[in-house]
């Protein structure tokens, strides 16, 4: 049950992540309105919040975060951006995931 608790967390956070990101984006490069940044800056908050809620070491967090992150943003790509994922991404997407699982789920002497 803590993997899949984890999983998720790790899930919303990549959401609020890329969007905090994608919001900013829109504003410079899509020339949409500037009061984007306001929900950014919310959504970068929750973010930061969402990654301390983890009852493990940051450093093993942050790492592990990364695999997620890269599958959140794959996913982005294609439900968002219509861009259809690659077997190579798909196939990239695979093995961050299995770091994460690795470096979260392997027993550890410390937290």
């Amino acid at each position: 049950m803590l993997e899949l608790k984890t999983i998720g967390l790790f899930l919303l956070t990549a959401l609020a992540e890329i969007i905090g990101c994608y919001l900013p984006y829109l504003w410079l490069r899509e020339d949409k309105s500037i009061w984007l940044l306001i929900p950014a800056a919310f959504s970068l908050m929750l973010f930061a919040w969402l990654l301390s809620l983890h009852p493990t070491a940051a450093g093993r967090v942050y790492a592990a975060y990364g695999g997620v992150y890269i599958v959140m943003a794959i996913v982005w790509l294609w439900a968002i951006e219509g861009i259809k994922p690659t077997s190579w991404d798909i196939i990239g997407s695979g093995v961050a995931l299995l770091g994460m699982a690795i470096i979260m789920f392997a027993p550890n002497s410390t937290s």
